[in-house]
Formats: structure tokens, C-alpha cells, sequence
């Protein structure tokens, strides 16, 4: 899975690739992390769990990323090392909504140099499935 940052007039976007649903929703989650700051510290910060649902794959993705804004600022942590299983209606049982099982180490933002990402946004928003995995962009208000 890979991301890359892309400058968006006065926002940034996150193009990000991965062989699987699951790997490109923490791809782009890993493009917020970087959008966030320049270096995040490799030790530090405990890990804690996300679960959201949503109707759609690409609601999902943005009900994800706009959930982990929400923790960085009620936690006060930057999300980074992320990890997601994304399962989609027939997966998750009775809710018949996309799910997405989430991970994250929460790095204390006194020990981050942050910039404030301040929402997620539906602007452009792509999410597709490709010959070799799955594709995203996402334009992120700063």
C-alpha cells in the first residue's frame, strides 16, 4: 500500500494504492498522518481501536478519516500506524452496512510539530476498484 501527498489549490489531497480495500483505507489513512506533520516518532503512544459504518464505500472512507480527525482532537493524539479491515454488507452481519475495524497509535501531540487538518472532504473524492487493487484520492481541508 502507498500514499502520496498532492497539493490541492489551498487544501491537500491523498492519492493513495492498495491491493486490497482494507490496505488502501490505511493507505489514506497513513496520507492524513503525513498531511499532519513531517516526522512522527517511531515509539510512543498507545494504540486504540475505531469502528464506523456508513451506507456506502466511499461514505465509509469518509466517515473513517473524519472519525480520526475526531480523536485527534478529543484525544489530543496524532492517529498514525494504522491498520483497517474494511467489510462490506455481507460481511458485517445484520447492520448491512459497510464496516471498517480500525487501529491506530495515538502519538501525544506535544511530541509531534502538527499541522491542523481540519476536515475531510467529499470534493473530488474517488474511490475505485483497479486490475491491481484499489485506488483513492481525497482532498482534506487544512
Amino acid at each position: 500500500m502507498t500514499y502520496e501527498l498532492r497539493d490541492h489549490t489551498a487544501d491537500i489531497a491523498v492519492e493513495a494504492t492498495g491491493p486490497t480495500l482494507s490496505a488502501t483505507f490505511a493507505a489514506v489513512a497513513d496520507g492524513l498522518t503525513a498531511a499532519s506533520c513531517d516526522s512522527v516518532p517511531g515509539t510512543g503512544g498507545d494504540r486504540f481501536r475505531v469502528e464506523v459504518r456508513a451506507e456506502s464505500r466511499e461514505g465509509l472512507l469518509f466517515d473513517y478519516l473524519d472519525h480520526l480527525i475526531y480523536e485527534r482532537d478529543v484525544r489530543e493524539v496524532l492517529p498514525a500506524d494504522h491498520d483497517c479491515q474494511v467489510l462490506s454488507p455481507k460481511d458485517s452481519g445484520p447492520s448491512a452496512a459497510w464496516t471498517v475495524e480500525a487501529t491506530a497509535r495515538g502519538v501525544p501531540l506535544d511530541r509531534v510539530d502538527a499541522r491542523e487538518v481540519k476536515a475531510v472532504t467529499y470534493s473530488e473524492m474517488t474511490l475505485k476498484p483497479r486490475d491491481d487493487g484499489w485506488y483513492a484520492y481525497v482532498v482534506f481541508d487544512v
